[in-house]
């Protein structure tokens, strides 16, 4: 039984979208390491990007039906 109600094609893309942010989360700590003003900005964005890709990755797996 599935308590939240997430499809094996909502899982999917829940999955898609938490790599998608932790592929830009890598980005943005990238181009934040490279530019001097953006250190600060460039690792909190980048930080909470990868966390948030990374938690909806959790969803995906326990909740979306595969894994």
């Amino acid at each position: 039984m599935n308590l939240l109600g997430i499809t094996v094609h909502n899982g999917i893309r829940i999955a898609e979208v938490g790599e998608a942010l932790g592929a830009i989360g890598g980005a943005i700590l990238f181009l934040g390491a490279t530019m001097p003003f953006g250190r600060k900005g460039g690792n909190l964005l980048g930080g909470l990007a990868i966390a948030a890709g990374f938690v909806l990755l959790v969803v995906a797996t326990r909740w979306g039906g595969f894994g």
